[in-house]
């Protein structure tokens, strides 16, 4: 089938269209997240093969977590940019905080100048997969190869899109507990009294409350830790010691939660839910 009928103005040639497409905000994301991706890919061998302070592990993984700030900011700056033309205000300080993007940019950087924590990479990483895909299929494919209007999608835009539809929410959930699971990460090295470690806890733990009241994949995580953890405490073999630390845990988990619901201070507000990291 034939190409559609390009528009007066746009580009006809690959060459152009390619051209157009690099000059574009949206590129220099999608470049952002394919560098991410390059890079923890590079830090992953370094990992196994257990040379993760080499010269090329550190530049990797820096060099990751300045990809996924790029990529953040760029989501950011563009949302600040369509505020701006459209006469709307920017928002409140709250509201800007509140915002999932600006939680993962502070974060980025706020990896890359910690020390390495190679947890710290896969949420960032299973994000990027995803934007990496998406564009692909629509922005990238149509641009080297046009298909006429209600024409069918190729072989790999269709394979694409099963791949997102497929493994998109699984994905999610595995963030979530990435997430969390770093929490725990974070908070053994502080029980360690490693440099720094305390600070980093306070500070993870304020974006992972936000994660908890903003994403139902989240949530759902927490449900599942907690289910399993009654399961274990209710077994009739377990120590009463365990018990008595799993319940003391869940107290001291749900006083802080309740305290930090910052509904609590807003005039009991319901939080509107943000869509997911771009």
């Amino acid at each position: 089938m034939a190409p559609p009928a390009a528009q007066p103005g746009q580009p006809t040639t690959l060459q152009q269209r390619l051209l157009a497409l690099a000059q574009t905000l949206q590129f220099a994301w999608f470049i952002g997240h394919v560098t991410l991706l390059l890079t923890t890919f590079r830090y992953s061998i370094s990992y196994l093969t257990l040379n993760y302070y080499s010269r090329w592990a550190q530049f990797s993984y820096r060099t990751a977590f300045v990809a996924a700030a790029a990529t953040y900011g760029i989501v950011v700056f563009k949302g600040y940019r369509a505020r701006a033309k459209s006469g709307k205000g920017q928002g409140s300080l709250l509201a800007l905080v509140g915002d999932e993007n600006v939680q993962y940019l502070a974060m980025a950087l706020v990896w890359l100048f910690s020390r390495q924590m190679p947890l710290a990479l896969l949420p960032f990483t299973v994000y990027s997969i995803f934007h990496v895909a998406t564009y692909t299929r629509g922005i990238l494919l149509p641009a080297v190869q046009p298909t006429a209007t209600g024409a069918k999608p190729s072989g790999l835009s269709d394979t694409i899109g099963r791949f997102v539809k497929d493994y998109y929410d699984a994905s999610m959930s595995l963030v979530a507990g990435l997430e969390i699971a770093l929490w725990f990460r974070i908070l053994g090295s502080a029980v360690l009294f490693t440099k720094g470690s305390w600070i980093l806890l306070v500070i993870y733990t304020v974006f992972l409350r936000s994660r908890i009241a903003q994403s139902t994949f989240v949530q759902g995580m927490i449900r599942q830790v907690a289910a399993r953890g009654d399961g274990f405490a209710n077994r009739q073999d377990s120590p009463p010691a365990a018990r008595n630390a799993w319940g003391t845990f869940k107290n001291i988990a749900q006083q802080a939660h309740n305290a930090t619901d910052i509904n609590r201070y807003v005039g009991g507000a319901q939080p509107q839910m943000q869509k997911k990291a771009q």
